[in-house]
């Protein structure tokens, strides 16, 4: 593959948290990999949030240090900037403005991840820009409902991927009205993750998630609502643990104590998300230390049928831990079997927990091939820069 020059766009400065974090440097990493020259740019009017502090303001000094500390880690040293499009002047962390002007008019492709990214004047002079949705369902509505500002968004992009597999096949019921989109994965840089190690005989199953992000992008859609939370999804499971006779712990921020009382009576153990946010180590190492994963899916994800997969998911697989998690559709494509496992039912989640439990090497193995075949960073990243023509 000849060498390209390729802008990563996303908000892992802005909202500086460890799985936003991950979900970015797998993106960098891989296409780095690949050979290309990749920069990480933040050109945004978005106000950034500091999760030590817990504040949303102006000063982006946490985010311009959490970009430095990446780019050493991860290596992209000198090819990174966070713009302040929110401040007069639009001044800069990393590279200049001047520079990153230049990098719109020069790159091969800019991929805006997650959608994040919104257009100036500046970036419109690029007709290179790949969007690349990870959350399927709200904007096809959108769409639907004839929304114009969601309309012109899409038509500046080159080319539109989704984590969706099933949006625009007959098993995903909104219609996309001529809209081409691109089935894509979230890519992982599996040896980032992997550990040579079995879990200890103490770990359990865990997972890592926001409580209530209910609100946020929720959508009304023929007279449904359909929600962008995952507690309703786990709140219908709630009884996991005590039915599969063995506790789960959910690092999340439950404030009401009722809520969090019955957590506690059926058997989940609640830890503190906060120190795993902040430090994407912590974040990674709390994974690798794991049994596996137990969790659910968004309520749009699930009844829309999307094909949607978790980036965190797969992480978890990567690091050789089984996942066992709500289905959405995704098994039509892989998974269903050892190392991942899929429900629907309370039912099916105690034979998941069965099987697992009864040959754990098998299902450690099996969970790491399957992200090293379906999420390799590698092989997701090259075939996204060949579909979009790049």
């Amino acid at each position: 593959m000849k060498r390209k020059k390729i802008v990563v766009m996303g908000f892992m400065a802005g909202c500086p948290i460890a799985g936003v974090i991950w979900q970015h440097i797998h993106y960098i990493v891989g296409l780095q990999r690949l050979g290309h020259e990749v920069y990480y740019i933040e050109d945004s009017a978005r106000i950034p949030y500091n999760p030590v502090t817990w504040d949303v303001g102006e000063d982006y000094t946490y985010a311009a240090e959490v970009l430095q500390k990446l780019a050493a880690q991860f290596g992209f040293e000198g090819r990174w900037s966070y713009c302040a499009r929110f401040l007069p002047g639009d001044p800069c962390a990393g590279l200049p403005k001047s520079r990153i002007v230049e990098l719109y008019r020069e790159a091969d492709a800019i991929l805006n991840v997650c959608g994040s990214q919104e257009f100036n004047e500046d970036l419109l002079q690029s007709d290179r820009v790949l969007y690349v949705e990870s959350d399927p369902g709200v904007e096809q509505i959108k769409i639907d409902k004839g929304v114009q500002d969601t309309k012109d968004y899409l038509s500046r992009h080159r080319a539109l991927f989704t984590f969706g597999e099933n949006v625009g096949n007959p098993d995903f019921p909104v219609p996309i009205h001529g809209q081409r989109w691109l089935p894509t994965r979230q890519p992982v840089v599996t040896d980032l993750w992997k550990s040579d190690d079995l879990p200890s005989a103490t770990a359990v199953f865990t997972s890592i998630a926001n409580w209530n992000t209910s609100g946020k992008k929720d959508i009304e859609w023929r007279k449904e609502n359909y929600l962008w939370s995952k507690s309703l999804e786990f709140l219908k499971f709630v009884d996991a643990p005590r039915c599969c006779g063995e506790n789960f712990e959910l690092a999340t921020d439950i404030k009401d104590k009722a809520t969090r009382a019955l957590f506690n009576r059926n058997g989940w153990s609640l830890s503190s998300p906060h120190e795993l946010s902040v430090d994407w180590n912590n974040y990674l190492r709390f994974i690798q230390q794991s049994k596996g994963e137990f969790t659910v899916a968004k309520d749009q994800y699930v009844r829309l049928n999307t094909g949607w997969f978790s980036d965190r998911s797969a992480c978890y697989l990567a690091a050789g831990r089984p996942v066992i998690t709500q289905e959405t559709g995704f098994t039509k494509f892989y998974g269903g079997q050892a190392g991942l496992l899929s429900f629907l039912t309370m039912e099916e989640i105690v034979e998941a927990v069965r099987e697992i439990n009864a040959d754990y090497a098998k299902h450690s193995k099996a969970a790491f091939e399957v992200a090293r075949e379906v999420f390799e960073a590698e092989k997701v990243l090259a075939q996204l820069l060949d579909r979009a023509g790049v």
